[in-house]
């Protein structure tokens, strides 16, 4: 692939609902531009984007994919990404990385969710936006109803300037806006001039209205114009058109038919007419040197530099980090510095990827994306020059709140397992785990069931390890309501030397549930001699690690050691200690034990009519509303106090009760006392276990 310069680049990441036709809007892409010569089927397992086993069994992407097209002169770097919710870090990686997006609608679902979240992640990243209405070709799909549904919801930024021609629920054929004209498809991405349908003629009428209306208001003489009843050319349209789009005041939108590869030509035309070249957009770093802000925009005049969007890790090509570089013009010589972990690497050969097959550049300029191979780089580091070190901002990401505990299937496969999942944690930022020492368990963090689901059949397939996930223990606490007061002796004779310790201890609640236990000891007249006190103390420390009642950790305890007897040959530190750890099991269980149970505090985000059902659904995991925040966008937040293990499964709830539109987070506040069900419940649990 030849050397693009910045002004000849185009970056522009497909966005939208799962199933609405990204990874064969792609597919076409490449075909039409001429890369492939065979267009491949997400059913025949044989697209360009979804290369990865998981895709193909399931049928839908997992992961961010580059795809290069070289179009009229220029270079569009293509990221496909997954539309199910579960994979949002891919598609924020990719987001990361764009200068404009294409949101893909399905003409015969329409608006669905996955479009609302892909206009709202455009509206956070400030990306110009294009939509593309895709299976023009199906009997049922509406391009009108979708323009209705999009102007309904985003006002009059919306503007098609393509129109369908159908004849037999067939699309045979479109009517440019822009130039007023028809065009009849003849063989697969080619087409010839037309007469405009009459039945086309209501619709088109409105639609050019509405576009010649908004060019008007990109200048005071255009509007002038046009109230005068001037026309305007197709090159004034166009212009306009450009700037409006980039300043993300008009939405232009096309259509076509992926299978059949309609409407894709034109719009690669519109993504290099109308979207940005990197250089237009804002790119500012802090230089590690001067502590000073560092412009970098994107120009390739200026000192080298990049930012890592994306690790890949596949076990047969190897690790690869995906790279957008933000100032001057990398070749494979070059040596980087990298922030992050203070170290400096040769690049090495510089690649583009097409898919998952690497295609070796000589150099990359500013603003344009490919790949090293074999970096230590990580997501989110930053690689420049060390006469010039800079450091990028670092994308955010949807943070995990799904969690299930992992057991490993085979003996002995724990290591193997642990490095398995660090590999696919380096490529997947929404990936977490972490070791509960206390409830011996390990626990894996995801976006939700289904991405954890197949982390586990990934680590299976790729790695060749097994897991089963399961409903994960819930930290439970145990702690007393009262006073005790308890005599124990430890006593034993066997031949020589003999064991005894004798220790008299009252308890009480300490009131503090932060700390496990407070000691003090009011010993009068050396009944137990100080040099037993850190044994004591010890025997405490063991205990309060796995309580009484169901072998929970212990809080909120004060132990007070007030008498005793010793015998000066057969007390040692070690009876001193058992004799404590007895009192302690006695004590706690006469001190009228409880179980605490972890409370989360929750907020949840959901559109106005799902408050009610939301509300209820709170109140049955044993929630408590505290309050409710109205959000703009006609959105709710919920906040909520919830017992932990009224959690599970909360995800796949939530989405499935408001269609997807709801979003959750959560962090613990506190323990509370367990209502006595859920008490008895869990001691008969853990008897059972033991």
């Amino acid at each position: 692939m030849k050397v693009y310069r910045t002004d000849e680049i185009r970056n522009v990441v497909l966005l939208g609902h799962g199933g609405s036709g990204k990874t064969s809007l792609v597919e076409a892409m490449s075909y039409v531009s001429g890369a492939i010569s065979r267009m491949g089927k997400v059913t025949d397992n044989n697209t360009i984007s979804d290369f990865d086993k998981e895709e193909q069994k399931r049928q839908f992407s997992i992961s961010a994919t580059l795809v290069p097209i070289e179009w009229e002169k220029a270079k569009i770097n293509v990221l496909d990404t997954p539309g199910y919710f579960d994979f949002v870090g891919e598609v924020e990686e990719a987001v990361s990385a764009a200068d404009a997006a294409v949101i893909v609608v399905s003409g015969k679902a329409g608006v669905e969710v996955g479009t609302e979240k892909a206009w709202e992640l455009c509206d956070k990243y400030n990306l110009p936006r294009m939509i593309y209405v895709t299976e023009m070709d199906v009997d049922d799909a509406s391009f009108r109803q979708v323009v209705q549904d999009l102007t309904d919801r985003y006002g009059k930024v919306i503007a098609p300037h393509f129109q369908p021609i159908r004849e037999n629920e067939k699309l045979v054929g479109y009517v440019n806006i822009i130039k007023n004209a028809g065009r009849r498809y003849t063989e697969i991405g080619q087409r010839e001039e037309c007469e405009i349908p009459e039945y086309c003629k209501p619709n088109l009428e409105m639609y050019r209205e509405k576009l010649l209306e908004a060019v008007a208001e990109t200048s005071e003489e255009f509007m002038e114009r046009y109230f005068e009843g001037d026309e305007f050319s197709v090159e004034e349209i166009r212009a306009a058109m450009r700037t409006e789009v980039m300043a993300g005041t008009i939405v232009p939108v096309a259509m076509g038919s992926n299978i059949q590869a309609q409407g894709v030509a034109n719009l690669l035309s519109d993504i290099v007419r109308f979207f940005p070249s990197p250089d237009f957009r804002e790119c500012v770093g802090i230089n590690r040197k001067t502590n000073e802000m560092y412009a970098a925009d994107y120009d390739f005049a200026k000192a080298k530099s990049a930012y890592v969007f994306k690790t890949m890790v596949d076990p047969f090509i190897g690790k690869y980090s995906f790279i957008k570089v933000c100032s001057g013009v990398l070749k494979g010589e070059d040596v980087l510095y990298n922030a992050d972990t203070d170290t400096e690497a040769k690049l090495g050969k510089i690649y583009t990827m097409v898919g998952n097959k690497p295609i070796e550049v000589s150099e990359l300029f500013a603003g344009d994306i490919g790949a090293i191979a074999k970096s230590e780089a990580k997501t989110g580091d930053t690689l420049s020059a060390k006469t010039t070190p800079l450091l990028f901002g670092k994308t955010e990401y949807s943070k995990p709140y799904t969690y299930m505990k992992y057991a490993v299937a085979n003996k002995g496969d724990e290591d193997k397992v642990s490095q398995a999942l660090q590999k696919m944690m380096a490529e997947d930022v929404t990936l977490k785990m972490m070791n509960d020492s206390e409830n011996r368990q390990t626990l894996i963090y995801g976006m939700g069931d289904q991405h954890l689901e197949i982390v586990a059949s990934k680590l299976a397939a790729r790695y060749k390890c097994e897991i089963t996930l399961e409903t994960p223990k819930v930290a439970f606490r145990e702690t007393i309501r009262k006073n005790s007061d308890v005599d124990t002796k430890y006593k034993k004779q066997s031949g020589g030397h003999g064991q005894y310790g004798h220790v008299k201890m009252r308890f009480e609640p300490s009131g503090d549930m932060e700390t496990p236990y407070v000691f003090a000891e009011e010993v009068v007249g050396g009944a137990v001699p100080k040099n037993y006190f850190p044994a004591v103390e010890k025997g405490l420390q063991e205990s309060v690690l796995k309580g009484p009642l169901a072998g929970y950790p212990v809080v909120g305890v004060k132990a007070v050691l007030y008498d005793g007897s010793y015998h000066p040959v057969d007390s040692s530190e070690m009876a001193f200690k058992t004799a404590t750890i007895q009192a302690f099991k006695k004590g706690v269980m006469e001190a009228s034990p409880v179980l605490l149970e972890p409370i989360a505090s929750v907020k949840v985000v959901v559109p106005d009519e799902y408050t009610g059902d939301i509300m209820g659904d709170l109140n049955k995991r044993r929630g408590r509303v505290l309050g409710m925040n109205p959000l703009t966008g006609g959105l709710q937040e919920i906040v909520a106090d919830v017992p932990m293990t009224g959690m599970f499964g909360y995800c796949t709830t939530l989405r499935s009760m408001t269609g997807g539109r709801g979003t959750y987070s959560y962090e613990f506040a506190r323990y509370e006392q367990a209502p006595s069900d859920v008490q008895e419940a869990e001691i008969a649990k853990r008897a059972a276990e033991e």
